[in-house]
């Protein structure tokens, strides 16, 4: 009988071990369920974000375009500015040289003309006016 009560404990340790392992398998299983679903949320909230981050940088580069546009367009007008700046200045100079020329012509004029006095010949060409030769005149 002795015996017999061996191979029931020997059967009962093996039964236990069974129920053990099969409740370790059933929880490693629901473990690595558990797993692999929170890996495809995880996986799925990365797709979501991922269109975002997609348009965001979307969005830098068009402002960045924009940027270079509005850089581009900025250096041509200052380009443009610097051009009539140039081009006034040279309009300045010749009108400048044109005024003195008509200033000599006329304190010339006002030399040969014997009607101009001295202190009106000098006031006329200061002014750079036809004032002195109109008073002379009168």
């Amino acid at each position: 009988m002795a015996s017999n009560n061996v191979v029931w404990i020997v059967i009962a340790v093996l039964a236990a071990l069974i129920v053990i392992g099969a409740l370790v398998w059933v929880g490693r299983k629901r473990q690595i369920s558990r797993r692999v679903a929170q890996a495809d949320e995880i996986r799925e909230e990365v797709r979501q974000k991922e269109v975002k981050v997609q348009r965001r940088e979307a969005l830098a580069d068009e402002t960045a375009a924009k940027a270079r546009a509005a850089q581009a367009e900025a250096e041509a007008k200052a380009a443009e500015a610097a051009r009539l700046q140039e081009n006034a200045e040279k309009h300045r100079t010749e009108a400048a040289a044109h005024r003195d020329e008509l200033d000599e012509r006329a304190q010339h004029a006002d030399a040969l003309d014997p009607r101009v006095s001295d202190d009106n010949r000098a006031e006329s060409v200061a002014r750079g006016d036809q004032a002195g030769r109109a008073e002379a005149d009168r």
